[in-house]
């Protein structure tokens, strides 16, 4: 058994990062060759990748000036964000504004409520393009800070400095890094670092196919372009299915024990299908963030009969 930790002298924000990074033995059509590993940010204290860019976005905005004591945060977001800036907004403590698409997951409404969120509503058909413009303009007229995520570069230089050298200083070569498609962020950071170990890294960026849903993933096709993604720094796109990704969500569960999210589920399958031809290497795969919160939705139970291979589509 490892040695417990010591208390983290930050507090629970102290707690942010550092997760681990573990082996998934059962996946691999090709054992001991084509190994894949999954960095698990399921492990942040509020459950997903986002504590990091919402810790590092709001301590970079109080050492600009931009925030103090009792300072009002809007940000755009239907989940993991906002519930990060949430935990964040009542250690530091500043109210918080979420500008959500209204038919956000009532769970995720629900932990934002228990926090003390104040949710701004626009209409659905607005999508995350009109709940950015949204938080903008609540800004501008001087409702509050906005975090601005999708145009923070405060998030891709966190991800290359604390989530990108996690891995980095795990393993001394990673072949192929897939992650989902959100702010960007997450894989501009995390590839940059990596490719100073091996500038061949394939870079793998996964979205929800068009007309479908994935919590914490973006389509490119909804119109909303995150300036900080950089699509010629990809080497291919997937789009994966609901189905699909739940289906594989239940799959990691069962066979790996691990309590994955949604968005892990399309990142492994992508992964999967990205190395079909790789006989073999190193592949990380980003978990961003844990199952528990999508159990209402009893996704066992969803498409127990579909076939994943009809429904994936590679982009270059």
């Amino acid at each position: 058994m490892p040695n417990p930790s010591p208390p983290s002298a930050d507090g629970l924000l102290g707690l942010v990062g550092a997760t681990p990074l573990v082996e998934l033995t059962r996946v691999s059509p090709r054992p001991g060759r084509l190994r894949f590993f999954a960095k698990l940010e399921g492990q942040n204290p509020s459950g997903s990748i986002k504590d990091r860019i919402a810790l590092a976005m709001v301590l970079d905005a109080e050492r600009r000036g931009l925030i103090g004591p009792g300072s009002t945060l809007i940000e755009a977001s239907t989940g993991n964000t906002a519930i990060a800036l949430a935990m964040v907004a009542r250690r530091r403590g500043y109210h918080l504004k979420v500008v959500v698409p209204e038919g956000v997951v009532p769970s995720i409404a629900d932990v934002l409520s228990l926090y003390g969120v104040e949710l701004c509503w626009v209409k659905p058909k607005a999508g995350m393009v009109g709940a950015i413009e949204a938080a903008s303009e609540m800004s501008a007229r001087g409702e509050g800070h906005a975090l601005r995520q999708f145009d923070n570069p405060v998030n891709v230089l966190t991800h290359m400095n604390t989530t990108g050298a996690e891995i980095a200083a795990a393993l001394p070569r990673v072949d192929v890094f897939v992650a989902g498609i959100g702010t960007g962020g997450t894989l501009m950071g995390v590839s940059r670092r990596l490719r100073e170990q091996n500038p061949a890294l394939r870079v793998i960026g996964v979205e929800p196919r068009m007309g479908e849903r994935l919590q914490g993933l973006r389509s490119l096709n909804d119109g909303y372009h995150p300036p900080l993604l950089d699509l010629d720094a990809l080497s291919a796109r997937y789009l994966v299915g609901s189905d699909t990704a739940l289906n594989m969500m239940r799959r990691v569960v069962r066979e790996e024990g691990v309590m994955a999210g949604v968005s892990c589920g399309a990142v492994l399958h992508a992964a999967l299908q990205a190395t079909r031809d790789l006989e073999e290497g190193i592949v990380v795969c980003m978990f961003s963030d844990g199952g528990w919160k999508y159990l209402p939705a009893r996704p066992w139970e969803a498409a127990a009969n579909h076939d994943p291979n009809l429904d994936e589509t590679h982009w270059w």
